[in-house]
């Protein structure tokens, strides 16, 4: 039995993780309706495969589509994200600042902000929580495992709010990942590119170990 009722998400991007999220969430039962940046057009092979519970749309055609939204676009494109149709949901932010990809981005590079706390600053009426961001797109389709099985998987969330993080706390257990939520987004930052707790396949007690070990990395 699930944790999350078969309803309508929106995922802005379409990328590796985007795809991989797709899959799993009709798989269970729901219906998606995702976007990336070069229109609806170019994902219909991906659509005709994922079947009738997913279709194509605009970024802002997802964002409003979905009882919640995932956001797995590259972070330079963050700010591309729609405001408006967002405002008053949850949005799920599986970023990391990779520079050599998004380029040098200030506050990130001093710690004065997080990747998510970006997002959360774009979209000031939304409810934003990280997730899915440590741990490699393919592995979201294999690695999942029913609640208290042994050496079970676990996968972090942080944000701001309790409600946001408790959903993805209880996708994590519907895609088959135990989870540990470890505070607000100015601690995401934990749980990201070259820290303990990236993409290593961990248990809950190893994630919560990795995630207090973290050492923010601030550039020169």
């Amino acid at each position: 039995m699930t944790n999350l009722a078969p309803t309508d998400i929106g995922i802005i991007g379409a990328g590796n993780i985007g795809g991989a999220l797709a899959r799993k969430l009709v798989e269970l039962g729901h219906r998606v309706t995702i976007a990336n940046s070069r229109g609806p057009e170019t994902l219909a092979e991906l659509v005709a495969e994922l079947g009738p519970n997913a279709s194509a749309g605009t970024a802002a055609e997802a964002a409003e589509a979905g009882e919640f939204v995932i956001v797995t676009v590259p972070l330079k494109a963050y700010r591309d994200i729609p405001v408006a149709p967002l405002a008053g949901k949850i949005v799920i932010d599986t970023n990391n600042y990779y520079w050599e990809r998004d380029g040098r981005i200030a506050e990130l590079d001093s710690g004065e902000a997080t990747v998510s706390g970006l997002l959360q600053a774009h979209l000031p009426e939304s409810k934003v929580a990280k997730g899915f961001n440590n741990i490699l797109a393919a592995s979201i389709l294999t690695d999942g495992t029913p609640a208290g099985t042994p050496g079970r998987r676990a996968l972090s969330t942080a944000s701001d709010f309790d409600d946001a993080a408790a959903l993805v706390t209880a996708l994590l257990d519907d895609f088959g990942f135990d989870s540990v939520e470890f505070g607000p987004l100015s601690e995401s930052w934990r749980a990201e590119r070259d820290q303990p707790a990236y993409v290593t396949p961990q248990t809950r007690e190893e994630l919560v170990a990795n995630l207090a070990r973290a050492e923010r990395l601030l550039a020169a």
